[in-house]
């Protein structure tokens, strides 16, 4: 597959470090003909790991960077740092228009403070949203946002985001007109608060958007595949996303515990090995890997600390995908048509 495009990695970043960093990189380079690379932290230490891909260091470009963004670094703290940490820089190289997007597995707090100082949001947007994709039922998975970024939001911010999340959408699942909705605690028009009511108002009329409105959608049908596009504050975003993960981790473990438990078990596992490895592969975090800042003037996408190589190459992907897509233009254009229908 050609897409071809210039991603900075921030190769210090996450739980493993270079060696998965590289590891991904190389791997997202066999993937996509023509894709290159700007590898951003110890020069020494990148060198080191590129012997054990030349595929990867005929295709990187080398950044020093002398610090590193600590796991439990505040982004107060992280910020005084952007030019000397990997993070940052690799950020800068972004605003620079050395590379089309920065990809890291490092502090989600610190990669987001030092995006919107960086890149600054898009006009028309008041608030960046973090965005990733989770598995479902349906023929895609489906774009989840607010994750975090933002715990209290009124109805514009609400509005932005389903902008965003359906431009989102037509980029990386490549939807004409996806399907959106508003996480509530019904489905019914009077439920939820106002800002909520207030939103899904103002979208059931923005029928010129190339999306379709579907009302709201309750926390325990995220993953059936009804809608393409599930839009919350970040406070209600981030926990049903940690409990959507806790539940596929007690599943997993819940049926591990179960065919082990006897010889009869056993030979069952045996027996429906292909549709639990199915399971398994389908539910796999590394193989959705990759948490996108929208509305910002640049992409930036956060990879998951523990993310394995598989992970890597998947949020190099995913961002890739969207420099060519332009993904930032497509939010742009349809921010711009919806606030002139409005007006």
């Amino acid at each position: 597959m050609t897409i071809p495009s210039r991603i900075a990695v921030d190769a210090m970043g996450g739980d493993e470090g270079i060696a998965v960093m590289l590891a991904g990189a190389a791997r997202a380079r066999r993937r996509f003909d023509g894709m290159e690379f700007i590898l951003v932290g110890d020069e020494a230490r990148i060198r080191d790991g590129l012997k054990a891909h030349p595929n990867l260091a005929a295709a990187c470009e080398i950044v020093h960077a002398a610090e590193v963004v600590a796991a439990d670094a505040k982004p107060s703290q992280a910020i005084r740092r952007a030019k000397t940490t990997s993070m940052g820089i690799a950020i800068d190289l972004v605003k620079q228009g050395r590379a089309g997007a920065a990809v890291s597995s490092g502090n989600t707090g610190a990669l987001m403070a030092m995006a919107k100082l960086s890149l600054r949001t898009m006009a028309g947007i008041d608030r960046p949203a973090l965005a990733a994709l989770l598995p479902s039922l349906g023929a895609n998975d489906t774009v989840m946002l607010d994750l975090g970024a933002n715990t209290e939001v009124d109805e514009r911010n609400l509005v932005q985001f389903a902008v965003m999340g359906a431009a989102y959408a037509r980029t990386a699942l490549d939807l004409a007109r996806p399907r959106v909705a508003l996480l509530n605690i019904g489905t019914e028009e009077m439920k939820g608060t106002d800002s909520i009511r207030d939103a899904a108002a103002q979208l059931r009329a923005a029928k010129h958007l190339p999306l379709e409105f579907t009302g709201f959608i309750e926390g325990n049908r995220l993953s059936r595949g009804d809608v393409d596009v599930i839009v919350c504050d970040g406070f209600s975003g981030n926990i049903a996303l940690k409990t959507a993960e806790g539940t596929a981790r007690f599943v997993a473990d819940l049926l591990r515990r179960a065919f082990s438990s006897s010889l009869r078990s056993k030979l069952g596992f045996l027996i429906s090995k292909p549709a639990t490895e199915l399971l398994r592969h389908h539910l796999d975090p590394n193989n959705h890997n990759g948490a996108v800042f929208l509305g910002l003037n640049g992409i930036v996408v956060k990879s998951h600390g523990g993310a394995n190589e598989v992970g890597v190459d998947t949020a190099i992907g995913f961002a890739a995908k969207m420099v060519r897509d332009e993904l930032t233009r497509r939010i742009a254009e349809d921010l711009g048509n919806f606030e002139a229908k409005a007006a």
